[in-house]
């Protein structure tokens, strides 16, 4: 279990990595006129759902570091 919570907790970093980073070209190719996403989301949606994710993989994290510390074994 503790395996796939790394692994979860992982992708979902990347993932909002991704995003972010997705976000940012869409905004750069926005001033120039051109678009990636063809209007589908915009760039500020975007940085709001990697937000979401990193919020996620921040209370997992410290979840594990309070099951850690009090010495319980993670379930």
């Amino acid at each position: 279990m503790e395996k796939l919570l790394s692994l979860v907790l992982r992708v979902m970093f990347l993932g909002a990595f991704v995003l972010l980073g997705i976000a940012m070209f869409e905004q750069g190719s926005n001033l120039l006129g051109y678009t990636l996403l063809r209007g589908n989301y915009s760039s500020g949606r975007m940085m709001e759902l990697a937000a979401v994710l990193l919020v996620f993989v921040i209370t997992l994290l410290l979840r594990q570091i309070r099951d850690g510390a009090d010495g319980r074994r993670p379930s």
